[in-house]
């Protein structure tokens, strides 16, 4: 299959590939060149209604499949995603503009979830618990919990769906995705390689549109859907909670983060800045685990920076499907607005520019990995989550100082530290208020381990033997026997 056969201008609903009701599209742009790509529907609340009704639909059949059927076709999906893994990447790079190693990679790591929970499948067990009384018997089942609408963003096109849609398929679930507006087409393709697989009608419905809160209202309000799975902000998270109270939904949100990197002065400080690099300027710090607040004991403060700055002058910014990109462009102008806002106001506030801090001359939406030292917890760039190659360093001198700035945020997604120290790897894994922690790691997401935060960094888990749990509903069994 030729990345054109993935390229889809159709939306997907109820097995049948079709266009707006208003004819109307929305045009999808390569962030690298500012071409058109493709256009794909520009669907309403009356497709999202469709939408959910055929995933109801479906959800009667689907529900009563079992778990090695499911797995099975779960399995032919897998392989579709890997066999076309560089198909997938050609089209999430030019549609979302990250390199295409990081791309592949990102194909790759989608892939695995659908392949994690089409085993988890058949291990979602329930119990016999230990009765009350000789005539009756205690039984637990696991049931779906229903038709799922999964609303991702941009910046991870191919494994925000799959993490979403991989426990839902396994549990029993039906699913609407709407992707993010700027990156529809990755969702498509996948939705054809799932069609290829054997998925039946119904069970993957995809909706592209330009007006998502129009159609949102309708994924997150209307009765037949029982849960609403959201990667995003944490303003729009916020805003589908309230949408989904009215109806009682069960939910998933995985919202901002403000990631502190701290690297103590008994850190091996090769590996710190090898570390905040990857976790830094990964799809040029456009994800939601970035680093977000460096802080750096005032000891190792001079080596860690001499180290750090050499490193980010040898990134390569360039498209990314230019041979050796390592910084792709920002999605969109009003994340380059953002950033350069961000950059300005703490310069004036006192922060001082190292590095970077332009727009790169590689083209509109391309920004210089930029570097900002001296920079304090009362400035307003240190409580903003930044989604730009723009890294703040700050300096420490204690660790229950650092620890206390590391949780002064209402956001608890990711957290990294570096030390050498075991007692104190403990302490501080134990003393930081956030779902996920990487000590002595700058990458920490894989589909084995739970994936959430804490506090308005969301709630629930993707990923791991935990993932599958927020797609089903534990039902209790009384059983009355004779003895």
């Amino acid at each position: 299959m030729h990345l054109s056969d993935l390229t889809l201008s159709k939306a997907y609903i109820d097995g049948q590939w079709i266009q707006a009701d208003s004819g109307k599209t929305a045009i999808v742009v390569n962030p690298a060149s500012g071409e058109q790509v493709a256009t794909v529907p520009d669907m309403g609340q009356a497709e999202a209604e469709r939408a959910v009704i055929a995933a109801d639909v479906a959800f009667k059949s689907w529900k009563k499949t079992t778990a090695k059927h499911r797995a099975t076709l779960m399995k032919k999906w897998f392989d579709l995603m890997v066999q076309h893994a560089d198909q997938l990447a050609t089209l999430l790079t030019t549609e979302q503009g990250k390199p295409y190693k990081e791309a592949f990679g990102e194909v790759m790591y989608g892939a695995s979830f659908i392949e994690w929970f089409a085993e988890e499948a058949k291990r979602a067990y329930g119990d016999q618990i230990p009765s009350a009384s000789p005539s009756t018997r205690f039984l637990t089942l696991k049931q779906p919990v229903g038709v799922v609408t999964a609303i991702t963003p941009w910046n991870f096109p191919v494994a925000m769906i799959t993490r979403k849609a991989g426990p839902a398929l396994a549990a029993g679930c039906t699913v609407v995705i709407k992707p993010g507006e700027d990156t529809p087409l990755c969702a498509l393709a996948m939705a054809k390689l799932a069609e290829m697989a054997g998925i039946p009608a119904g069970v993957i419905n995809v909706i592209t549109t330009s007006k998502p809160a129009e159609v949102g209202e309708v994924l997150c309000t209307h009765p037949l859907v029982r849960k609403v799975s959201f990667t995003g902000s944490t303003p729009v998270g916020k805003h589908i909670l309230r949408q989904a109270a009215d109806t009682v939904k069960k939910v998933s949100m995985e919202l901002g983060g403000n990631a502190p990197f701290i690297v103590f002065d008994d850190a091996d400080i090769d590996k710190a800045v090898q570390g905040a690099m990857i976790s830094k300027y990964r799809n040029a710090g456009q994800t939601c685990v970035c680093t977000n607040r460096l802080y750096v004991h005032n000891d190792v403060y001079d080596q860690f920076i001499e180290k750090y700055v050499a490193a980010v002058k040898a990134l390569k910014v360039a498209p990314g499907l230019e041979e050796g990109s390592e910084i792709g462009p920002l999605i969109n102008q009003k994340a380059i607005d953002k950033v350069q806002s961000l950059i300005t106001v703490a310069v004036d506030q006192g922060a001082k520019l190292i590095e970077g801090g332009q727009q790169s001359a590689q083209g509109d939406l391309f920004f210089q990995p930029t570097i900002l030292t001296e920079v304090t917890d009362k400035m307003d760039i240190a409580h903003q989550e930044l989604f730009g190659p723009v890294t703040t360093v700050f300096r420490f001198e204690s660790e229950d100082d650092v620890i206390e700035r590391a949780n002064d945020t209402p956001y608890g997604l990711a957290a990294y530290f570096y030390s050498q120290n075991l007692s104190r790897v403990w302490r501080v894994s134990e003393a930081l208020e956030y779902g996920i922690v990487g000590i002595n790691e700058g990458i920490i997401s894989t589909e084995v381990a739970p994936f959430g935060g804490v506090k308005e960094s969301g709630c629930g888990r993707e990923g791991s033997k935990y993932g599958i749990e927020d797609y089903m509903e534990i039902k209790y069994l009384c059983m009355g026997i004779d003895v």
